[in-house]
């Protein structure tokens, strides 16, 4: 989608519809929408006092002026009771409005920006959201559909704004906004990719190609390399695949590529069968998503190169297919990871935090000023938050409270669970030091424990996106299928750090 902003009145602007919004309860309208329904001699005010549009969120409505405005369309959204309005709600309504327009056939979409006038957001804020809302709402994965493609898209996005003096605010919001977005959807497609053209060395081919166009530097580890710097976990979850693990490092070098970095660590299990502890059939298919960690964290990298942040950024995949053959590791079995502490494999199907242990030990000879996992690692974490909320857990109060409040700034709820000394004494082995599932009880927390287990002298952070990184229904900025979750999380923290 072009995106592009424009200083003048919205009346004037040359597209095919042009968007405005009311507030629930409001009788008269004003600012931009006060302007356009002078011109059209109150047609505004006769819709709210008819009570065909009330602002409720998400409302929309069409009309169709004869004179007046340059546009054939006015859509109006509905931004709902000024004391709920939030940053959150900007992208929610902008999405809204512009599948609306999709679907009626508009190619130029020329929107004002939704709360940066009586709504009271800050301008580049509420212009970061408003372009956010409009690509993620007009995300379609469309790859395998045969046929000819859809039609209905839009091409265009113009936001408009009357004030020349904010003229910088919209320009920095709607770039910021096009950006994030973009990686968002990267991650998911990614994430939507099936399994048979998405194992392990694809992956790691479609991330260098990303990596060299952005200008991050990067570097792959195969299964030898991996296997000879001791990653014994990672190395035992691929080995049941003939499509053997990846390890990959991308780096974004800031303004000072010496300094301690913040590192993004992403499980990517390419396709999850549950290895010898196989899963049951039904609901194996959503498998595939089993990697949204890794593709959030490559997402967001790209963000992070496009956005050129000042800050030294490193993001790790680690990379690998669990599958059931001859070759596949066992329950019972004693591996090694990098980080020395002994495993022993209750279940084949607790693969994810095996990969993660591996990445979590080798990132320390980075001394990395904050480490952030995300991983769809437990459905436990799904049953205790469900599907609104991301688990978060760690061992740094600063951090953990830096991550939930980006969350709640860009709408990925991410909520604290703590890890307690019990779910600590859950995952001590038998065997070995530790085992790799401490049981149905705390499930989360004790996934959560063993990766701290391999967490070494750093402030570290895990997400737990097993609730949060797919969906099975449309949502207003999400189709079904790959959520994207973590990338705006991700870059709102990392912009916050500047």
């Amino acid at each position: 989608m072009d995106i592009s902003t424009a200083i003048g009145n919205i009346t004037e602007q040359e597209a095919d519809a042009i968007v405005l919004n009311l507030f629930e309860g409001v009788v008269t309208p004003g600012g931009a929408t006060g302007v356009v329904d002078q011109v059209l001699n109150g047609q505004i005010s006769a819709l709210i006092a008819g009570g065909d549009f009330t602002g409720k969120f998400k409302q929309t409505s069409i009309l169709y002026p004869a004179s007046g405005i340059t546009a054939p369309r006015i859509i109006l959204i509905g931004l709902g009771k000024q004391e709920d309005f939030s940053i959150d709600r900007v992208r929610l309504a902008s999405a809204v409005v512009t599948k609306e327009a999709e679907q009626r056939g508009v190619k130029h979409l020329a929107t004002i920006v939704h709360g940066g006038g009586i709504g009271g957001l800050n301008v580049a804020d509420a212009t970061q959201a408003t372009v956010e809302g409009a690509v993620l709402g007009t995300y379609q994965f469309t790859t395998y559909k045969t046929g000819a493609p859809p039609t209905n898209t839009l091409e265009k996005l113009s936001v408009v704004e009357f004030d020349s003096s904010k003229q910088t605010d919209i320009e920095t919001g709607a770039q910021a906004g096009q950006h994030i977005a973009e990686g968002v959807c990267l991650a998911r497609n990614l994430g939507n990719a099936p399994g048979n053209d998405l194992p392990p060395s694809v992956l790691a081919e479609q991330v260098t190609e990303m990596a060299a166009s952005v200008g991050l530097s990067y570097e792959i580890f195969d299964e030898h390399r991996i296997q000879s710097e001791g990653m014994g976990a990672l190395s035992a979850v691929g080995q049941g695949s003939t499509r053997p693990p990846r390890f990959i490092i991308l780096e974004h070098k800031g303004q000072n590529p010496e300094a301690d970095p913040v590192i993004l660590v992403g499980k990517g299990i390419t396709f999850d069968t549950g290895g010898i502890s196989l899963k049951a059939g039904d609901g194996m298919w959503d498998m595939k998503f089993d990697m949204c960690g890794a593709a959030a964290v490559i997402g967001a990298m790209q963000t992070v190169a496009k956005l050129n942040l000042p800050t030294r950024i490193i993001g790790i995949v680690a990379a690998a297919e669990n599958m059931p053959d001859g070759n596949a590791y066992r329950p019972g079995d004693i591996i090694k990871p990098l980080g020395k502490k002994t495993v022993e494999i209750r279940s084949t199907d607790a693969e994810g935090r095996l990969a993660l242990i591996d990445a979590l030990a080798y990132i320390k000879r980075y001394n990395p000023t904050a480490a952030i996992d995300l991983a769809t690692l437990t459905g436990a974490c799904v049953t205790a938050l469900g599907n609104d909320a991301s688990g978060l857990m760690g061992n740094n109060n600063d951090l953990i409270q830096a991550i939930h409040q980006a969350g709640n700034r860009t709408g990925e709820i991410a909520w604290h669970l703590p890890i307690l000394e019990g779910h600590r004494n859950q995952i001590k082995g038998d065997y070995a030091d530790l085992k790799n599932t401490g049981g149905r009880p705390g499930g989360a927390l004790t996934a959560g424990a063993f990766l701290e287990a391999y967490v070494d002298g750093y402030a570290w952070a895990h997400l737990d996106i097993a609730g949060t990184a797919w969906n099975n229904t449309t949502r207003p900025d999400t189709p079904i299928g790959a959520t994207g979750v973590g990338v705006r999380l991700l870059i709102d923290y990392l912009r916050n750090l500047s």
